[in-house]
């Protein structure tokens, strides 16, 4: 597997993406234009493609939303493990879920230093990320 790093750590599944983000949208598309082109005999399959399509584009981005938010809670739980088994301390409340979660590519040797710069001078995660030397790849985040 090729070293992850700032410029490829973003996870990309292409069916996801492409296949099914965009034909939920296009599926929706043709639902809405179906039922403003409507005739009186058929308002009814109309009215119920067009609310299917609206249900299908919620749940698609729901399920990944939701998918994202409990591995943020995973994450948050193993930094704040982490950090206090290198330090011996709590992590910080100071520190915003983001920073959390973007601290967890720093490696153990340089995660306590870059912690203290994240909370002194409020770096957003991208900027966090930025500043890591020594990458620790996530490869298990979907």
């Amino acid at each position: 597997m090729k070293s992850q790093n700032l410029s490829n750590h973003a996870r990309f599944v292409p069916l996801y993406h492409y296949f099914t983000a965009i034909g939920a949208l296009l599926l929706l598309i043709g639902g809405i234009v179906n039922l403003v082109k409507v005739t009186d005999g058929n308002l009814y399959d109309a009215s119920l493609l067009a609310f299917g399509s609206l249900l299908f584009v919620l749940t698609t981005f729901y399920a990944r939303a939701f998918a994202l938010k409990a591995q943020d809670r995973a994450i948050i739980a193993e930094e704040k493990f982490r950090h206090y088994i290198l330090t011996g301390k709590v992590l910080s409340p100071q520190l915003k879920p983001r920073q959390i979660i973007g601290l967890r590519f720093a490696s153990d040797e340089e995660l306590a230093e870059l912690t203290q710069k994240v909370i002194s001078e409020d770096l957003s995660e991208k900027e966090i990320k930025k500043n890591i030397k020594n990458w620790k790849a996530d490869n298990y985040r979907v």
